[in-house]
């Protein structure tokens, strides 16, 4: 059986509904070793020939759950930025450069359901952060196994029951600019399967003028085993998403009054007179069959469908979509022996298509004026791909793989208000195909430390909205991006498994390098640039600095993330952090009659740090200090503007506790306790110098969550 993630659900540990253990300071207890999928293979953390990141529930628990940022955060190379609340922007090592809204370059799973869109896009809003149990990254180019894009993938698991046990579990929390949250759930685990259902709801007024938002996040989760050699499993997500949009800043306005939208000018209006948001209605239903034929060779097939209305008013143009889309994903594991070593093999596909209908009116106030553009687009998008893993003598761990991508956009332009005379046309583009090879060889040093190297190449095609922008406009000439990638690392434990280290060097090399820049009226423009250097370094470290072990089974973590201590693990202070240094520069890039070679890539700090204690005791109670801190950012090409760096203080406390059949866990936080005044999610090459997005003020939340064992 593949390697499944048991995690509480809503904040409560499992251990709230154990009996409080006597503490046992005598007995050394050996932590489990994490296990991670990365390239499909299913090995332990250690084994694993990859940069890996994993945030697993403990450390979504130390933060509030409103948003995502701050666990992914923790990760090392990765950055979860917010444009505007729930307008997440994801970058792993340097790819913020192209994506000014929305995930791209960074392909995503749902629960082994392909998230990312068949036209390049992810939409991370859709999702509610208290139903993530675990989210991996796998950093660099990872076409070889996960098609296209050269910043990494994402791997997204829900919360899940563990077996024998039935749960219902409520929670509220409250907190600054009208921040509420609701949130219950009912779970139910058995040997053979489980069930889950959970609803989430979230209001916010927002730290800024036109920036409420309002989200209600439907999850059904169900497993079942019917027989020993087959598993079904299902998954159901629903969410209605309805925010707003404040839009950028000069620098003046910025300092003057960071809570302001922006303004209007006498000869355009401003984002609060056209209502600038986003609005969307998702479903995505997803099942994944897996069959066992026998101890040495295993199947697993996913299909899934997913539907979307959205309606978003810009500045000048008001874009109503409809999408529907589906597609599926085989793989065939074989193990098998070679010369006496283990030879693990495995092979598949992937499909995935999309259709669009499309219309850009004219906004009136949030309201839709005269039709600009009306077009019909189509995405299909697939690969296939193979791997193995060969268990050489001395500890040696070889693997090698490939995969070959196609790429096709169909837009059918069924209206052209604005360049009249017009005649209906078709639009196609077929990009080349790709082979992405992916080479790695681990060594174990000792039983707890191992170094890796690996090679691999990807690419990046654009995105169906950077090809179509939110203007109706098409951009034909704008090519994929490739890119080579070479890394070294090394991970383990040391001193007794009391510390813990991840650390990676990687070079990444990338070609065609696609850039954005911002017009007069808010309106994302995309272009190639040449070519870029990617230079950098990632640390995370985590260890006790005191410890007490109660007496029973405990749980661990991540050795890239820093989660807190449950009631169920060891007790005491323990303090994690983690660092990237980023060298990262333009090759040959010029435009527009400027020389932009050499400088420093846009929008990526060339220093990133964080760090934290977790502090807990037997009596239940528990305090997580965190720290976080962005270098200075470039915001143009030029590098004459730069966004200033910054250091961010939060904290979380709470009492977590058990009493019989009732799990209660009370908190508090504080978040930007300094009530630093920075830029988060800044836009790049903005037209009239609106880079900047200002982060929330100091801010507070509170709450509670109760669970109930059946």
């Amino acid at each position: 059986m593949p390697y499944r993630y048991a995690a509480p659900l809503l904040l409560l540990p499992t251990s709230l509904f154990a009996q409080t253990a006597v503490p046992d300071t005598a007995r050394a207890v050996r932590l489990p070793e994490t296990t991670v999928t990365g390239y499909g293979q299913q090995l332990p953390l250690r084994r694993t020939a990859a940069a890996v990141g994993v945030v697993d529930a403990a450390t979504f628990e130390r933060f509030p759950q409103n948003a995502l940022t701050q666990a992914v955060n923790t990760l090392p190379g990765v950055r979860l930025e917010e444009r505007a609340t729930a307008s997440y922007r994801l970058s792993v090592r340097g790819s913020t450069l192209r994506s000014p809204f929305g995930v791209r370059n960074v392909k995503v799973y749902y629960e082994g359901i392909p998230f990312t869109e068949a036209s390049g896009s992810t939409s991370l809003n859709l999702l509610d952060p208290s139903q993530i149990g675990r989210l991996e990254v796998v950093k660099g180019p990872t076409a070889s196994v996960y098609g296209a894009g050269t910043g990494g993938a994402v791997l997204l698991e829900n919360r899940r029951p563990l077996p024998g046990q039935t749960r219902v579990q409520v929670g509220f929390t409250a907190g600054s600019y009208g921040l509420r949250r609701s949130t219950v759930a009912v779970e139910s685990g058995t040997a053979t399967g489980y069930f889950r259902a959970q609803y989430a709801r979230q209001t916010l007024d927002g730290y800024r003028q036109q920036s409420s938002l309002r989200r209600d996040v439907l999850v059904l989760d169900g497993e079942l085993r019917p027989t020993e050699k087959s598993t079904l499993a299902l998954h159901a997500l629903y969410t209605d998403l309805d925010y707003e949009i404040p839009g950028s800043l000069t620098r003046a306005q910025f300092e003057a009054n960071p809570r302001q939208a922006r303004p209007g000018t006498p000869t355009a209006p401003g984002t609060v007179e056209q209502q600038a948001g986003y609005a969307t209605r998702t479903a995505l239903l997803g099942g994944t069959y897996e069959y066992r034929f026998t101890d040495r060779l295993v199947s697993r097939t996913t299909l899934y469908g997913t539907g979307s209305n959205i309606v978003t008013p810009f500045l000048v143009d008001l874009e109503r979509n409809t999408q529907l889309g589906g597609g599926g994903r085989t793989v065939l594991n074989y193990r098998t022996a070679l010369a006496g070593n283990t030879l693990r093999l495995q092979g598949g596909a992937e499909l995935q298509n999309g259709f669009e209908t499309s219309r850009n009116y004219q906004n009136r106030g949030g309201n839709p004026g005269a039709l600009r553009y009306d077009d019909e687009i189509r995405a299909v998008t697939g690969f296939v791909f193979a791997q193995a893993d060969y268990e050489l003598p001395a500890g040696f761990l070889l693997t090698a793989g490939a995969s070959y991508n196609r790429l096709r956009y169909r837009v059918n332009r069924l209206t052209d208000a604005v360049t009249p005379p017009f005649v209906g046309f078709q639009y196609e583009r077929n990009f080349r195909p790709e082979v992405s090879p992916r080479v790695a060889l681990l060594k174990e040093v000792t039983p707890q430390v191992s170094v890796y190297a690996s090679a691999s190449r990807g690419f990046s095609p654009p995105t169906e909205e950077e090809i179509r922008t939110s203007n109706g406009q098409l951009n034909r000439n704008l090519q994929a991006e490739r890119g080579t990638s070479y890394e070294v690392g090394a991970r383990g434990t040391l001193f007794n498994q009391q510390l813990k280290f991840d650390v990676a060097i990687y070079d990444f090399q990338l070609r065609q390098t696609i850039v954005s820049r911002t017009d007069t009226a808010g309106v994302q423009l995309f272009a190639n640039s040449g070519n870029t250097r990617q230079r950098g370094a990632e640390v995370a470290l985590s260890g006790w600095l005191w410890q007490t072990t109660p007496n029973a089974d405990v749980s661990t973590t991540a050795a890239t993330a820093g989660p807190a201590p449950t009631a169920a693990g060891p007790y005491g202070l323990r303090l994690w952090a983690s660092y990237a240094y980023n060298h990262y520069r333009f090759g040959r890039y010029e435009s527009a009659g400027n020389n932009f070679s050499g400088n420093r890539l846009t929008g990526t700090a060339p220093h990133t740090l964080n760090t934290g204690l977790d502090f807990s005791e037997v009596h239940g109670f528990y305090l997580s200090p965190t720290v976080n801190h962005q270098a200075r950012v470039p915001l143009n090409d030029a590098n004459t503007v730069e966004a200033a760096g910054y250091w961010a203080f939060a904290a979380r406390t709470g009492w977590r506790r058990t009493l019989d059949r009732l799990g209660l866990d009370v908190f508090a936080g504080i978040e930007n306790a300094t009530n630093r005044r920075y830029s988060l999610g800044n836009d790049l090459n903005a037209f009239g110098s609106r880079y900047f997005q200002p982060a929330p003020g100091r801010n507070w939340y509170g709450g509670a969550q109760v669970g109930w064992r059946l």
